[in-house]
């Protein structure tokens, strides 16, 4: 901190601002280098759509189904016989009919083709798969 002394009853204080200033160039400089490698990724021309909505935070209703084929809606085990009357249940209680599916990436698509015209058929308007954010390289 600087400060002068004009006359000996009056003493000036100023804030040296260049330690901050340095600080917040080095702090820029830092954010430049790491936010195009934060962004790199393969350049794609994607295609653009009208209608498109974000999974909300706490979907009502969630169908998991496991590797092994096991059902489950909102953590509650069902079987096949008994999906569409349990789907039918849980939608009365919902506020809008739409289901969110969970499904095991090994599954077989026959299965999951089946599983969602029963889900069809129990009343749900809209489908919406969720699938995870892939955070690291696999090799493959």
């Amino acid at each position: 901190m600087g400060f002068s002394v004009g006359n000996e009853n009056e003493v000036k204080s100023e804030p040296n601002v260049v330690p901050l200033c340095d600080v917040l160039l080095v702090l820029l400089i830092i954010f430049m280098v790491v936010t195009p490698l934060v962004q790199r990724g393969v350049d794609v021309q994607l295609p653009t759509a009208l209608n498109t909505i974000s999974m909300p935070d706490n979907p009502e209703v969630i169908l998991y189904i496991k590797r092994d084929g096991t059902l489950y809606i909102n953590q509650d085990q069902v079987t096949m016989d008994t999906l569409q009357t349990t789907l039918e249940e849980t939608l009365m209680m919902a506020t809008d009919k739409k289901l969110y599916l969970k499904a095991d990436e090994e599954l077989n698509f026959g299965k999951i083709v089946d599983i969602i015209l029963v889900v069809q058929t129990a009343g749900v308007d809209i489908v919406g798969i969720i699938t995870e954010v892939k955070t690291t390289e696999e090799g493959g």
